[in-house]
């Protein structure tokens, strides 16, 4: 291993990664983008979790969209079927009632494509909210130090130590009266952010004792111009990667508050809501229970899956080791062990001929 540290240039490809001449002249943008796609786990649940985004979006519609599903998640068309799900794989069939009705006659479909882009649109904005909030408070208190470090984080402290699930609650069940789940979404970010600001935080105590942040200053650069042009862009990493489990976070804490009744208020409804409405039907109808649930379970092993992606795009020593690899490197090894053996055995093996 020592041998592979002090010489870059003898690692086997397949140890090393993309060879030298395959990086050589990639700007970090495009580095990270060639080591994202090569992660199968998060290009997989990068395309799931857009399938799911078209799938909620295109067939119930959203505001001026159109969908092509033709009953609304309000509607209450007659109990087909018994309410039992219509949807047949062999041959494949969605007929008029794929995931079923309730007990009222609601199409279970609508409803949960409706509980979907309701749940992402919270998760969208409790993660943007947290992270804005997370990036500021991080960034100024961890480039100043002194009096602004100490009021900002003694403040993130005070917010850390009420449980975010009743803080959330109170925010929620007030959010979710007055201004739908727009309010919810912004209110439930201004109770998330603590995590973001602290990993924030420790990474500008890096950075800014970095030499390129000495040459800003005499360069004469303004503090704005080196928070924001000089040391933030090289948190990036960090701050993707959080903001993804951050939205993560965000569908659980919204279900959790939504099964409790304390979320998304009828005749409005979300993931959440829906396995809190049906959860009496549990052992009667439990197809109404199971498919938002597999959507919840769905999205946050995608975006989970997609940040891990992330992690591994933006710092390649988070690699995982791979025995195969391993195994990989050390055939390679071998052989160029033997051709570098092999020109210097022939003329020995000549000279002790001719004498």
């Amino acid at each position: 291993m020592s041998s592979y540290m002090e010489n870059p240039s003898d690692v086997p490809p397949d140890a090393a990664g993309p060879l030298p001449d395959q990086t050589r002249g990639l700007s970090q943008g495009r580095l990270v983008l060639k080591r994202f796609f090569g992660h199968t786990a998060a290009i997989v649940s990068l395309v799931v979790l857009v399938l799911i985004v078209l799938l909620a979006i295109s067939s119930i519609g959203l505001g001026p969209i159109p969908g092509w599903w033709k009953f609304g998640y309000t509607d209450i068309p007659p109990i087909t079927n018994g309410g039992h799900p219509t949807l047949q794989l062999f041959p494949f069939s969605l007929g008029d009632h794929p995931f079923g009705q309730d007990r009222v006659g609601r199409d279970s479909f609508a409803m949960t494509m409706r509980g979907t882009q309701i749940s992402l649109i919270i998760t969208v904005l409790v993660g943007s909210t947290a992270a804005l909030i997370g990036i500021l408070v991080g960034a100024l208190s961890g480039y100043f130090r002194g009096v602004v470090e100490t009021i900002l984080m003694r403040f993130t402290d005070m917010i850390i130590i009420i449980p975010i699930l009743i803080s959330a609650s109170v925010i929620a069940y007030k959010a979710g009266n007055i201004g739908g789940f727009w309010l919810l979404g912004l209110f439930l970010g201004l109770v998330s952010w603590t995590g973001m600001a602290r990993l924030v935080r420790g990474d500008f105590l890096t950075l800014r004792e970095r030499e390129f942040v000495d040459a800003a200053r005499l360069a004469g650069a303004s503090d704005r111009r080196i928070i924001f042009k000089h040391i933030l862009p090289n948190a990036i990493g960090v701050i993707t990667v959080n903001t993804t489990l951050l939205m993560s976070t965000a569908i659980l804490l919204e279900t959790a508050l939504s099964y409790l009744g304390l979320g998304v208020q009828p005749p409005d409804t979300s993931l959440g809501r829906l396995i809190s409405d049906n959860q009496a039907a549990f052992t009667t109808r439990p197809w109404l229970f199971w498919w938002p649930g597999v959507f919840i379970v769905a999205i946050c092993l995608c975006i989970n899956f997609v940040g891990d992606g992330l992690r591994d795009a933006f710092d390649p020593r988070q690699k995982k080791f791979s025995v195969r690899q391993m195994r990989r490197a050390s055939r390679s090894e071998q052989r160029a062990a033997l051709k570098v053996q092999a020109p210097s055995a022939g003329p020995t093996g000549t000279v002790g001929g001719g004498s």
